[in-house]
């Protein structure tokens, strides 16, 4: 007799502004918190107009710095993630895991390294080759092509990664991406030589994720307020 694996449901937000989906994001969190359901394991899938963040080493940055990323046009967010400042834009495959641990394996380190994988294995699916390093994220040589940055209350994850796919990596310019000096970014897009858009990476991310987690995956449409549909550059 097989046990039943755990169902994770996949919720695509389309295109939303970074601080709603933080909101929905709290909304989910908060399900969990008040309720012992196994069911409220949730993927949120979703694109950002162009933003920075920055996780809880906040002193890093000042008020000027922040004033200097928004009048390049980008909004500017603290958050309670872990890792240091990154950059969320047009063309940038964000997903959000709101799961409990607990349904898994109660190690935050553990599904870290469980997310790392599954984008490894998504950018071998495309024929790229990518690992980790001690820094936390997915890298092709010496450029990071997925950030990952979560947070973790009561075993219940938020936040998540963050996969270039056809991104203006111009943007990451005006920062040094994760705090890491000396390091590149890089997307499928740009390892490809061709254009790959997140609608084409989106069904690969979700086979990849429920390989790894050994999970099955359930759909579900949601309309959010101020959001719409992903459209491909």
């Amino acid at each position: 007799m097989t046990s039943r694996k755990v169902v994770v449901n996949v919720v695509n937000l389309g295109q939303i502004p970074y601080g709603r989906a933080l909101q929905v994001q709290q909304q989910y969190v908060r399900r969990h918190l008040d309720s012992s359901s196994q069911d409220l394991n949730t993927l949120l899938l979703c694109e950002h107009q162009p933003v920075y963040s920055i996780g809880i080493r906040q002193a890093l940055y000042s008020a000027e710095e922040e004033q200097r990323l928004k009048d390049l046009g980008a909004d500017f967010y603290r958050t309670n993630r872990g890792g240091l400042i990154t950059f969320h834009g047009p063309g940038q495959l964000v997903c959000y895991p709101i799961v409990n641990l607990g349904c898994f394996k109660k190690s935050v380190r553990w599904y870290v390294c469980e997310l790392e994988r599954t984008v490894i294995s998504l950018c071998r699916k495309f024929g790229i080759k990518a690992s980790t390093s001690p820094n936390t994220g997915v890298w092709v040589g010496e450029n990071k092509i997925c950030a990952i940055g979560i947070n973790c209350r009561m075993y219940i994850t938020s936040h998540g990664l963050a996969l270039n796919c056809n991104t203006d990596m111009r943007w990451f310019d005006n920062i040094v991406p994760c705090g890491i000096v000396g390091k590149g970014v890089t997307s499928l897009s740009q390892e490809l030589k061709r254009e790959v858009t997140i609608q084409e990476a989106i069904p690969t991310l979700l086979e990849s994720f429920a390989e790894q987690f050994n999970c099955s995956l359930s759909f579900e449409d949601m309309i959010i307020k101020n959001a719409k549909p992903v459209s491909d550059k």
